[in-house]
């Protein structure tokens, strides 16, 4: 693997993790205001995007990058829905959406079907 992916990879995964464990502490060093609310929870949404990204990118793996996206997503956003009330009109059709993607995403990575 190139030593230069492998960094981005890694600086990636650390990045996405830090916006989901800590967004407004991230928001804070970066864009010097703390991100919280709906903000936080955007956040959170791009660093599982990162996360997915460095996974897809860590050995050459996108269907595990997109897999573990389009799962901790969907089930990210049901938690929203249902544990806090957000509820705009795409939610629930993005939950669905990510839990399609999903299913069709670990039957083709269980297949074995990686390319």
């Amino acid at each position: 693997m190139n030593r230069a992916l492998a960094v981005a990879a890694i600086v990636e995964i650390v990045t996405g993790l830090a916006l989901v464990a800590i967004p407004a502490l991230v928001g804070e060093l970066l864009l010097g205001e703390a991100l919280v609310g709906v903000a936080a929870a955007a956040a959170r949404v791009a660093g599982m995007a990162l996360i997915g990204l460095g996974i897809a990118c860590w050995r050459s793996r996108p269907l595990e990058g997109m897999l573990f996206y389009s799962t901790v997503v969907g089930l990210y956003l049901a938690y929203l829905g249902l544990g806090h009330g957000l509820t705009g009109v795409l939610l629930w059709p993005a939950v669905v959406l990510h839990a399609v993607l999903s299913v069709l995403l670990a039957r083709t990575w269980r297949g074995g079907e990686a390319e």
